[in-house]
């Protein structure tokens, strides 16, 4: 994930976000002043991010062998839990009191037209960086742009995505508010305009949180990579069967595998260990997402290892036995 990505949309959502209180505030419209939280939201969303995006950084150390990667979804779920606090809670708290609440009179409308002119076109800005930035991702990675969307492992590039996505869609609907507003008088279209943007917000913080909880918890690494490494491994000369798989994202780009192999009853303990500091290697080599393995050998014919392997996927395709 680039920085700069990062930088650029809170930037852009501070600015944003000090026009839309001006505007909110000159005009009385609930939806402004929604989008006005939204800005905020946004703007605390990447302080988090990059927050993110240092402490993931830090190398391995004695109390954390495996490195501090999962210190990024735990940030980016945070960011999720920003989104929804500070944005949607607030522009639905906006929405329903000016539904609700006494009728307000809009004034100067026009002035609401250019702070939205202007964010929209300030959003684009960091929407056409965050999509550029995603897409590479998705190309580096061999995935077209949905299945990098729902399997990648990087929250920050996705979560800055879906954020100014929403920023985009949350301007048209103030505008619809605050035009209707003007059309019939009636502030009521100007709340439900806000309304619509809470959960507008509310769903974007619910996506980005499911997918963090689930890479916080120790989510496997992509089938296609899980895949990739069976076949290397089934492969080796030595090997009998790989009688059981394991991968966990630990990072961004960063994979651990736990592999049982069956080997030839016929190695010695040397060629053993041989074959298995040469087969990590093998497999760091060939994926650079594999940054540690671990093989342990072990018989197929073990009933309870057996019975746990089929607890856990169910009869696999390799199973053979």
């Amino acid at each position: 994930m680039s920085t700069l990505t990062v930088v650029l949309a809170g930037t852009v959502n501070l600015a944003i976000g000090v026009l839309k209180l001006i505007a909110g505030l000159i005009t009385g419209s609930a939806a402004m002043l929604a989008e006005a939280g939204h800005s905020v939201a946004d703007t605390f969303t990447e302080l988090l991010l990059l927050t993110a995006l240092k402490t993931s950084a830090r190398p391995a150390d004695r109390r954390h062998p495996f490195g501090y990667g999962k210190a990024r979804y735990f940030w980016s779920l945070l960011a999720a839990v920003s989104i929804f606090v500070s944005g949607a809670v607030f522009a639905l708290y906006e929405g329903f009191s000016t539904i609700f609440g006494e009728p307000e009179e809009q004034t100067s409308p026009h002035v609401a037209y250019i702070v939205l002119a202007i964010a929209f076109a300030l959003e684009c800005v960091s929407w056409v960086q965050a999509s550029r930035q995603v897409r590479r991702e998705a190309a580096a990675e061999g995935r077209t742009l949905r299945d990098h969307l729902r399997h990648g492992d990087d929250p920050t590039s996705k979560t800055v995505l879906y954020e100014d996505t929403a920023a985009l869609t949350g301007l048209l609907l103030a505008l619809a508010g605050v035009g209707l507003h003007q059309l019939t008088g009636s502030s009521v279209w100007d709340g439900v305009a806000s309304v619509a943007i809470g959960v507008l917000l509310a769903f974007v913080a619910y996506l980005l949180g499911r997918a963090n909880a689930g890479l916080l918890i120790g989510r496997q690494a992509s089938p296609e990579l899980v895949r990739a490494v069976h076949a290397d491994l089934s492969a080796a000369p030595e090997v009998e069967a790989v009688v059981d798989l394991q991968t966990m994202l630990i990072g961004a780009d960063r994979v651990l595998v736990c592999a049982r192999v069956d080997f030839d009853d016929a190695l010695s303990a040397a060629d053993l260990e041989r074959a298995c500091v040469r087969m990590a290697a093998e497999l760091q080599a060939a994926h650079n997402d594999v940054t540690e393995v671990f093989i342990e050998p072990v018989p197929r014919t073990d009933a309870a290892l057996r019975s746990a392997v089929l607890a856990r996927y169910g009869r696999m395709e390799h199973d053979g036995r």
